[in-house]
């Protein structure tokens, strides 16, 4: 579930919609045959209406991989490749990637995979226990025009073998091809005339597995899942033109269709056929056609902030356009009254309006309508059809209803060790009371927590270490305590406090008791609660520990796949085999990570808990004193953070001696260094630094002028909400200190972005619950409700490879729709605040 920080990587934005009944044009009366499929310059197969990829994506266990069938804009099926198992979930074993080859000549896209991966067998993160098979195989796909009928057109999936399958493995191996279900329920098939509805939740029988692998890996994997149907000829919706799809089976075994979710709650459809024994070249061969609607042409998205606008900051929407379509006349900004009549605020030609660059498959307009500024209800139309959802232009903007329900509900569902009331509803119990038992050695946990030879500590595997049963906030929907995780909320939230002093009360939370209550003021900030509560997980447990620790995880696949309220999974009695673990590790980046933390946040608890304060920057100067190995350019933040609270001259010296390294670091690092210029009186210092911030400064205007969102954005796998947050929050900063280099525009275009301003045909505010439309079914621990936690912040819009933004209407895709703690949550809330902060002074006389 929970993925490194390396994967969630800067991504796009594009919502589909759920229902599945309704085509994005209408179809006419006719039915000419659409051009064929053929190769374009970014090397897939297209056709109007209809996309095939291969391997262009290699992220299985996230739902992207193998080959891959847009269908008039929708991204229906996925992950088709050779898979061990019928319903495969999260830890199955997948196939290595090995070479991928566009043949223009042949007009194929071939790709070679391998059995095992050795680089996930039994090692990092999510280690898969692979069977003890090898074998390489080719997947080739190919048009096949022959087999197009009109409205429909057709390609080839090829599967050839290296060499004959191993016989205890024939009948085991096959082809899995992965069908999105939020475009299926309700929908019809026939499979050789077995006809059926594909269900909206996942119904039996299952049959008994009679020899369960692991029977602590997830409850699915002691049943077996029975196919709906099996035949050689299955088509999908035979009734929706738009999405009707059929897949014949040339060679190999019967086709099978699955519900993956039988197992796994996070399943897919699936249709399966094995591949027999005794062959290499054409082990399996299927004809598949996808019905595409006439002259297809992607609908335009009129893109703003679902959210709104100050009147002093920059207000653009971006419009984004099929690159076959026509131009509109216009597009202009409406001015809704309150009789309900509509005048037009401000008009411009599309022409001129056309943003000039190249991204991703669309064409782009960008409107630009900061001057006006009178308070008021508005929307954007781009020509007679296409418009924004309704959004305001008032001073009062951020005041209510932005940052607040981070703040007042994200925040506090999250936190560990406590029951959380949210009046008549209790988002979970008191947990993990019972935390926690020091780790196994020599172990490589399923979540990629490891543990070396040692435990590190003076604690022996097994033993209660004290100190960890408060404190801290569970990680998205995994309820484990990633020190990162801690300390980055810990952080942000401090500087939150320092910059703005927001003294925001709607939470009421008593540490004696471990109660939480939403919506009840208790007279204490909520940010310094917050704070506070964070502190009361790291604090303690480096004191008890003699070091931090690495993490605080469930032991258990089956604990750790728990949806729901976190008590589920602990009987908060220390001693038994639910009981968490604690990891630790030797890891000097990520200690000096954590001395940032603590130091800022020894700031801000300085009059509100002195003690634990006080304890804290203790620590915070033992990790900057006992910690080596690492660069110099992991220890500038700490730096900073540490002469900001102690005003040691030391800090300022090593600040001074290291310039050359904060330069060469300017774009992680320059953002904090910039807050020491007033301390440090130094004009060598200052001049290295003023001179790399030039020089950040341009790289950034020139990346930012890279697409139409004014902001460097270079889209990949993950989605795009947290990276964005992360520059803005560093703009933000930046701006403070060299408002000259760094306007404000940069900052307030990411906030622009996370709020709906985003590539895609529905523009989402990522943050649950905040604006006109947002992300409201999410991947927190409510995700098995399809539902939302007020101010958690999605992942964003995912990329499809190479150029296809989504974001989907599913609880259970992780770089999509995965709520985070740390920066993915504060910074938002910074860049609000900074809003509110900023453009409140920009408005005063």
């Amino acid at each position: 579930m929970e993925t490194p920080a390396s994967l969630r990587l800067v991504g796009l934005a594009l919502s589909l919609t759920l229902c599945a009944t309704a085509p994005a044009q209408a179809p006419s009366t006719s039915t000419p045959a659409p051009p064929a499929l053929a190769l374009n310059d970014s090397g897939y197969f297209a056709t109007p209406g209809l996309d095939v990829m291969l391997a262009d994506d290699f992220y299985p266990e996230g739902h992207q991989g193998g080959v891959s069938v847009i269908q008039n804009g929708r991204r229906v099926a996925t992950n088709g490749d050779l898979r061990l198992e019928p319903t495969p979930g999260q830890w199955s074993p997948i196939p290595r990637l090995v070479e991928r080859t566009v043949d223009a000549a042949t007009g194929t896209i071939s790709a070679h995979f391998a059995y095992p991966d050795a680089k996930r067998d039994r090692t990092g993160f999510n280690p898969i226990l692979y069977p003890d098979l090898a074998f390489d195989y080719t997947v080739r796909i190919a048009p096949a025009p022959t087999e197009s009928t009109a409205g429909a057109p057709a390609f080839r999936i090829t599967v050839d073998l290296h060499a004959p399958l191993p016989e205890d493995w024939v009948g085991r191996v096959g082809f899995n091809w992965e069908f999105f279900p939020g475009y299926l329920f309700g929908a019809v098939y026939d499979l050789d005339g077995q006809t059926g509805l594909f269900p909206r939740q996942a119904n039996g029988p299952t049959a008994l597995n009679p020899q369960p692998t692991n029977l602590d890996k997830v409850i699915g994997d002691r049943v077996l899942p029975l196919p709906l149907a099996s035949g050689r000829r299955l088509t999908v919706a035979p009734d929706r033109p738009d999405q009707r799809l059929s897949i014949r089976a040339v060679r190999g075994d019967d086709l099978a269709l699955y519900d993956g979710r039988s197992q796994h709650t996070n399943g897919w459809f699936i249709v399966r056929a094995t591949l027999p024994g005794g062959v290499t070249a054409g082990a399996l061969e299927w004809i598949v056609s996808a019905a595409t609607l006439p002259d297809w042409q992607r609908d335009p998205a009129v893109q703003v902030s679902q959210v709104g606008y100050h009147p002093a900051q920059p207000k653009f929407a971006v419009v984004e356009l099929d690159r076959r379509a026509p131009l509109a006349a216009s597009v202009r900004l409406e001015h809704i009254h309150p009789d309900g009549t509509v005048t037009t605020a401000l008009t411009q030609p599309a022409t001129a309006a056309r943003w000039d660059g190249d991204f991703l498959r669309y064409t782009y307009l960008k409107f630009d309508f900061s001057t006006v500024t009178t308070p008021g209800l508005y929307r954007v139309r781009y020509g007679d059809d296409a418009t924004s959802v309704t959004f305001r232009i008032d001073p009062d903007l951020y005041t209510r209803d932005v940052w607040q329900p981070t703040l007042e509900t994200f925040l506090p569902v999250q936190m560990c060790h406590v029951r959380v009331n949210d009046r008549y509803r209790v988002w979970h119990d008191f947990c993990h009371l019972d935390d926690a038992l020091m780790a196994p050695t020599d172990f490589n946990h399923f979540d990629g927590y490891t543990q070396g030879p040692s435990t590190l500590t003076a604690f022996n595997p097994g033993d209660f270490v004290p100190g960890l049963d408060r404190g801290g906030w569970h990680d998205a929907g995994d309820h484990d305590l990633r020190i990162e995780s801690q300390i980055h909320t810990v952080y942000g939230l401090a500087l939150a406090w320092e910059h703005f002093g927001i003294r925001y009360d709607n939470t009421a939370i008593d540490q004696a008791r471990r109660i939480v209550e939403l919506q009840e003021p208790d007279g204490q900030p909520d940010l310094l609660q917050q704070i506070e509560h964070g502190l009361i997980s790291i604090v303690p447990a480096y004191e008890s520990l003699g070091r931090l620790y690495r993490g605080i995880i469930t032991p258990s696949h089956r604990q750790y796949v728990l949806l729901g309220d976190p008590t589920a999974g602990t009987d908060n009695v220390s001693g038994g085999t639910d009981d968490n673990w604690v990891f630790t590790e030797d890891n000097p980046r990520r200690e000096i990570d954590t001395a940032a933390g603590l130091a800022a946040g020894a700031r801000a608890l300085r009059h509100f808990n002195p003690e634990l304060a006080d304890r804290a920057l203790t620590i915070a100067i033992a990790l900057w004193d006992h910690t080596t190995g690492d660069q110099p350019a992991h220890r500038i933040t700490a730096a900073v953070e540490l002469l900001l609270a102690t005003e040691d001259e030391r800090y300022a010296t090593w600040l001074r001696t290291h310039a050359d390294a904060i330069a060469e670091s300017f774009e992680r690092t320059g953002w904090a260094v910039g807050r020491t210029l007033p301390l440090i009186d130094d004009a060598a210092y200052h001049e290295t630094l003023n001179t790399a911030a030039r020089a950040n400064a341009t790289t950034v205007a020139a990346q930012a002028a890279e697409t139409p969102y004014g902001i460097p954005y270079r889209p990949a796998i993950w989605g795009a909400g947290w990276n964005i947050q992360s520059f803005g929050r560093r703009a933000y900063y930046l701006h403070r200190t060299w408002p000259d280099l760094y306007p404000a525009d940069y900052y307030l275009n990411a906030l622009n972005f996370v709020l709906g301003c985003h590539p895609g045909d529905n523009p989402l505010s990522f943050v649950s619950g905040v604006g006109a439309n947002s992300v409201e079914v999410a991947y927190g621990i409510n995700r098995a409700d399809e539902s939302y936690i007020p101010g958690g912040i999605a992942s964003g819009t995912a990329l499809i490879r190479p150029d296809f933004p989504e974001l989907l209407r599913w609880p259970y895709l992780w770089q999509q729709t995965e709520y985070v703690l740390g920066y993915g949550t504060t910074d938002f809330l910074t860049l609000a605040l900074a809003a509110q902060h900023e453009l409140s002074l920009a408005d005063s006389p």
